[in-house]
């Protein structure tokens, strides 16, 4: 149990876990990972666009127990390793654009709806070209992974600026 009170786990200790927990995917529902189809079938499930209907079927199915857990484990594992905070806004986030909640929320909101449009025009969110387009080798994966890393680098510093060194040069 100490091992679930960790603040961080090991990189390679998770890696793995995310690997069996892949090949549990393939064997049992001859599926990769992925989390952004079960998005996909809610709207279309709610908007009952005749046309996006007409060429899938929406469902509710092991996809949405996927997402159902990462909300489950991610609160669960704030509770046992005690590093459950309540900042609705993060101090670089305060020091860079000032407090307002409605801002912040607003501006998450707008880059989670911008997150699941790149997905959708990508055949693919980071879970499904991360981990299960890179454990069967597809190259679109790879090279997916390697813009995503150089998009958040250019964001980030966008967002936030260089940082800066503290108590150096």
């Amino acid at each position: 149990m100490k091992g679930l009170r960790a603040k961080s786990w090991s990189p390679y200790a998770v890696g793995a876990g995310i690997g069996i927990l892949s090949w549990f995917a393939f064997a049992t529902a001859d599926h990769g990972l992925g989390i952004t189809t079960p998005f996909e079938y809610a709207a279309g499930l709610l908007a009952g666009g005749e046309a996006y209907l007409a060429d899938h079927e929406p469902e509710v199915d092991w996809e949405w127990m996927v997402v159902l857990g990462v909300f489950v484990g991610s609160f669960a594992s704030s509770k046992l390793s005690g590093d459950r905070k309540h900042d609705t806004v993060p101090p670089a986030w305060r020091q860079r654009f000032g407090g307002s909640v409605a801002l912040r929320v607003t501006l998450a909101f707008a880059g989670g709806l911008v997150m699941m449009l790149g997905a959708r025009l990508a055949r693919g969110c980071t879970s499904g070209h991360g981990i299960t387009g890179a454990l069967q080798l597809a190259v679109s994966s790879w090279i997916f992974i390697a813009l995503a890393f150089i998009a958040a680098i250019v964001t980030a510093l966008a967002i936030y600026g260089r940082p800066r060194v503290v108590g150096g040069e």
